[in-house]
């Protein structure tokens, strides 16, 4: 049951306007509301449970810390006569990583060098200030414009402070039933070692592994270590993974993927000492090269030949594309699939060629 109701005020001066529910999580809800007082609209936060409550305030101060293009904002912070306390933020439009990535069965190696790159720089940015995020997973990334990429904002800077309990209960095998033990368990794939021993000391090198745990599972399509209670031993054994044959030996993107797989291994050292910092980081990812991240939609329309096919979009007639372009084995007529699009003759031309899950409904975007 939400907290809110769709159409109500909170506030001073009833101050903003609840005009829709984005989501919910094992600690808070989150609301799309309207600011009456700068017309703005706004993300507003809601724990939902005492405990969460009592530290709102602490995240609230934590995350306004931090500016940086790739961390969402925190406007103001605020508690009502009725005891409940609310965290306004800006308001991203868009889904979170994890949702983006559920339409792929993985990424290609320019997205994720992009989405690594604008992870580390907002890294970067509050490790400046002091600022450690503490619980970094794909549901705490924003993605503005959906598939569009139009920015990645890091979200929830603070709420895992709040859950040390409930991340060690997860660890050490405690209550399965509870939400936030549920919440807890899903954040262990992107857990570094050190957190996993002791949850109450996080550090920046706990959020580079972070990152780093994100970045390979969006190459791969599968977390480094596994998810669960399973990956609790991986982890802390400092066996880092390697990357399927099928991915580094690819004519078109092998090398790349060989570059930015090195630089997610570098991350994950068992050791915090000898991962980069965010700001090295930023620096390793500035060498890679990789395409901009803009992108379309479009459906495989045919394959004239075994060789190459086209793509129907909105934006254009027809996209050419050459097979050994696509990323994994070519798909059949109709997929849907996601695509950089560049100047040829007599047709523009595609590459990389992302293929999506059947149930992505890519032909809605066309």
């Amino acid at each position: 049951m939400s907290i809110l109701t769709i159409g109500g005020c909170v506030g001073d001066d009833d101050r903003y306007v609840i005009k829709g529910e984005v989501g919910r999580g094992g600690m808070q809800e989150v609301y799309h509301a309207l600011d009456n007082k700068l017309q703005r609209p706004v993300a507003l936060k809601v724990p939902q449970d005492a405990n969460v409550a009592r530290r709102f305030r602490e995240s609230a101060v934590i995350s306004a810390k931090v500016n940086h293009p790739n961390v969402a904002k925190t406007f103001d912070y605020f508690e009502d006569d009725e005891g409940r306390f609310f965290l306004v933020e800006e308001l991203v439009e868009g889904p979170n990583l994890r949702q983006v990535a559920a339409r792929f069965k993985r990424l290609d190696f320019h997205a994720v060098s992009h989405v690594l790159h604008h992870l580390a720089r907002g890294l970067a940015a509050s490790h400046r200030v002091g600022v450690v995020h503490r619980d970094l997973k794909p549901s705490n990334i924003l993605v503005a414009g959906d598939l569009a990429f139009k920015a990645l904002k890091i979200t929830d800077f603070g709420i895992a402070k709040m859950a040390e309990k409930e991340i060690g209960d997860a660890v050490s095998g405690g209550d399965e039933t509870t939400q936030s033990s549920r919440t807890a368990r899903g954040a262990l794939p992107y857990m570094a070692p050190e957190v996993i021993e002791d949850p109450r000391t996080p550090s920046p090198p706990a959020d580079v592994w972070a990152i780093a745990a994100i970045a390979w599972e969006l190459l791969t399509g599968r977390a480094p270590f596994g998810t669960g209670l399973k990956a609790v031993t991986a982890i802390v054994s400092g066996n880092n993974p390697t990357l399927p044959g099928e991915i580094t030996a690819h004519k078109q993107f092998g090398p790349l993927s060989l570059a930015v797989g090195d630089v997610i291994l570098r991350c994950l050292e068992k050791d915090p000492a000898s991962r980069p910092s965010a700001e090295r980081l930023v620096t390793l990812c500035d060498e890679l090269c990789y395409q901009p991240l803009v992108r379309e939609v479009g459906v495989i329309e045919s394959y004239p030949v075994p060789t190459f096919g086209f793509i129907r979009s909105n934006s254009s007639d027809a996209v050419f594309f050459h097979t050994q372009n696509i990323l994994g084995p070519r798909p059949p007529q109709g997929t849907g699939v996601w695509y950089s699009k560049f100047d040829g003759s007599p047709k523009p031309r595609a590459i990389p060629v992302v293929p999506m899950k059947p149930d992505a409904n890519a032909a809605d975007a066309v």
